[in-house]
Order: structure tokens, then C-alpha cells, then sequence
């Protein structure tokens, strides 16, 4: 059995375990930004393939006490690197992060660990310098009270690069963190979804992965396949398990709009992209079936109601710092009051770093919830339908 870690937004933590639970996996312990399980050899490609709301899944090398250098040494040593790397492999130790430890020099854990990596390495391989021509491969080191933690990247570049979108526009939201927001209001695809500010379409693109049953790492490769444990066969098997998921039989309503004609473009060609990328993936198992794409019109909020009694409308408005201003900000946030009115009995989750939004949009939320998107501290607004009108706020949790 493997120690796998997987990496989050800080808030996200639960989500991502509940996701881990659901392939099968025992969660062993979590930090802010991380959740641990065990996991057999098949999780090291499958939780990367499958995993909506993770942004990497690490391997635990090592876990040992090191309170000096010396022992931080010997315990990287002691790794049998050689059964990772190949021999033309770039090793980098790419981040360190401590805590409560005596060891607090980021720089000179990197550089030992780094050293203890790369002595091991010429010992086995009996070679005095590394050739560094092959793909690079990044070791992540955390030291809590004086525990030291070596990672092996299994990821490559963030899983939230899902290889659908072409272009983000100014200001998109991760893919990783919408499909955080998805799972925290518990969607279903029965449930009617739009999005009045789709920008380049994440959210809607990300409800379709998930009502349709389809990996979001289809259309991507992972840092594991560069390693010696990647078993390239067994991979492929698992695509076409995962292919054999896909459900095209299913009805999901599905939508988006935008004031901009060239964001409503934009969010068509990024959920087409992914819809494709879906369809190769079902080509895998024989199958032609086209998976059903959401619908994009152009469209100002304002002028918006509601196509079914009860759905879900999930956004993430202009901040007034990429887009705008705060001043201008606030002011959509007080016209976006009139989507109560338009959609009763509508749910809706507003993601947004402005402390003053409910205070714009006239309304408290019924639940808040504080999530990290990318460098922004930001909040989860989440309204039910109009006949919620309680005036008590809750703080962010």
C-alpha cells in the first residue's frame, strides 16, 4: 500500500476527502490544504485522472524525525530514489515548508535534501554527475514538529489544467475550485444549473464532467508517466474503465450567459473542447456517443428569469480588481439583488473576496463558507430559495 497526499484550496478539505472516500481509499489524516490516504498502486494514475477538486496528488516517500541536518540527510538517503528516477531524470526539490521545527531555513532544507537525493542516486548508478537531459520530476518537502515529510509529484503541471481551456479571459476561476463550489452545494445533475457571469465557462463546463460521469484528467498527462513505477498498460486500462462511466444517457440542464458576446464565445469553445476531449476518451471503449454540451447565450443578469421552478445558480462576479473597480463592483452586487426575484425558488452560490457583498445585495446567506481561489481569500455566499428571508449573518467558516 502507498501514502498518497493530495493538495487543495484551504477550505476545501472535507470536499476533497468525501471525493477520495468515494474511489475507495481511507483517508489517514489532513492539514489545511491537504488530505492523506492510503491507496493502492492503481490510485497513483487514478487520482489524478479522477480527482475533481484536488490540485496534485503526491506519493509519501519518506515520513521521519529530523530535528538537525544530519538526520534530515540520512532519512532522504535512505529513500531508494533509484526505483523512482530514471537515469537522465532532473531531480528538484521545488518547495519546502516548515513548522514548528528547528529546522526553519527553507533554503538549506531544499539544498540538503537536494544533496541527499542526488548522493543516493550516484552511489546505486556508481555516476559522480547526473546527466539532467530527461524530464524533470519535483520533490515537495514538509517538516512539522520536527517531522520531515518527503513528496514525489505525481501531477506534473496543477490539476486544475485540464487542458479544455484555450483561452480563461481576465479574471477565470479555477477548474479545481468550481468543482469545489459544485460539490459544496451538493448538485445533482437534476437540478437546473446556470450561470449569469460564465466568463469562460468553468462552471458549467465543470457541472458537465460531473453530471455526465466524465474524468476531468482525460485530456491531460500526468508527471507520474515520466517515473519508472508508471505502469503505462495498466494506465490505459484504467482510461477505459473510466471511459465505460461516461454516461451520455442522461438529461442535465445546463447553462450559461454573459453580457460579453466574446466571454459567451469563449465559455462555448472551452466546453466544446471538453466535450471532445470526453468523446476520445469514449472512442477508447468502441463508443460514438456524443456527450450533450451546454447552452451559452448572451445575456445581461438583469434581463434574465428563471425556466424551472426550482434550479441552481452558481457565479463568480467581477471582483472590481482584474475587472473594474470596487465602487463599480458594488454597485452589480446591489443589481444583483433582482436575481431573487427573477429566480424564486431558485438556490444560488456567489463566490467574491468583497466583505461588503451581502451587505450589497440586501440579503444574508444561509451558509458561508471561506475558500481559497488561487491567491484570493475569498467567501462562499449560499442563498436558498426566496423564501429565505432571515436577517441573522453567519461568519464565514
Amino acid at each position: 500500500m502507498n501514502t498518497l497526499v493530495a493538495l487543495c484550496a484551504v477550505g476545501a478539505e472535507k470536499v476533497l476527502g468525501n471525493e477520495v472516500k468515494r474511489l475507495g481509499y481511507k483517508l489517514s489524516g489532513n492539514a489545511p490544504g491537504r488530505v492523506a490516504f492510503t491507496a493502492d498502486d492503481d490510485a497513483l494514475y487514478l487520482c489524478n485522472l479522477c480527482l475533481r477538486t484536488a490540485d496534485r496528488v503526491y506519493l509519501q516517500a519518506a515520513c521521519y524525525k529530523a530535528e538537525d541536518f544530519d538526520s534530515l540527510f540520512d532519512g532522504a538517503y535512505a529513500v531508494n530514489w533509484q526505483d523512482f528516477f530514471h537515469k537522465d531524470t532532473k531531480v528538484v526539490v521545488d518547495k519546502v515548508r516548515t513548522y514548528r521545527s528547528r529546522l526553519n531555513s527553507e533554503h538549506s532544507v531544499q539544498g540538503m535534501v537536494q544533496k541527499a537525493v542526488y548522493k543516493k542516486l550516484g552511489d546505486v548508478w556508481h555516476m559522480t554527475t547526473m546527466p539532467e537531459t530527461g524530464a524533470e520530476s519535483d520533490v515537495r518537502v514538509y517538516i512539522e514538529e520536527n517531522q520531515a515529510e518527503l513528496l514525489l509529484d505525481l501531477s506534473g503541471p496543477a490539476l486544475h489544467k485540464r487542458g479544455y481551456r484555450t483561452e480563461g479571459g481576465p479574471a477565470p476561476i479555477r477548474e479545481t475550485t468550481a468543482a469545489v463550489l459544485l460539490q459544496m452545494m451538493m448538485w445533482r445533475r437534476k437540478t437546473p444549473l446556470h450561470d449569469p457571469f460564465c466568463g469562460s465557462g468553468t462552471f458549467a463546463t465543470e457541472a458537465v464532467l460531473y453530471a455526465y460521469d466524465i474524468a476531468p484528467g482525460f485530456g491531460r498527462h500526468f508527471a507520474l508517466e515520466n517515473l519508472r513505477i508508471y505502469n503505462q498498460q495498466r494506465a490505459l486500462e484504467l482510461k477505459k474503465k473510466e471511459a465505460a462511466k461516461i454516461r451520455t444517457d442522461v438529461t442535465a440542464r445546463i447553462t450559461g450567459s454573459d453580457i460579453d458576446a466574446a466571454a459567451v464565445e469563449r465559455a462555448r469553445q472551452n466546453a466544446e473542447h471538453a466535450c471532445v476531449t470526453a468523446g476520445r476518451a469514449l472512442q477508447l471503449i468502441g463508443s460514438d456517443a456524443l456527450v450533450p454540451r451546454p447552452d451559452f447565450v448572451q445575456a445581461d443578469f438583469r434581463d434574465l428569469s428563471a425556466p424551472y421552478e426550482q434550479g441552481l445558480l452558481i457565479c463568480n462576479p467581477p471582483y472590481g480588481d482584474r475587472l473594474g473597480d470596487e465602487t463599480e463592483a458594488e454597485n452589480l452586487y446591489k443589481d444583483m439583488s433582482c436575481l431573487f426575484t427573477n429566480f424564486p425558488g431558485w438556490e444560488m452560490g456567489v463566490i467574491t473576496p468583497r466583505k461588503k457583498f451581502q451587505e450589497c445585495i440586501g440579503r444574508y446567506a444561509t451558509l458561508l463558507k471561506n475558500v481559497k481561489a488561487g491567491n484570493l481569500d475569498t467567501c462562499f455566499y449560499v442563498y436558498e430559495g426566496t423564501q429565505n428571508t432571515g436577517r441573522h449573518d453567519r461568519k464565514c467558516t
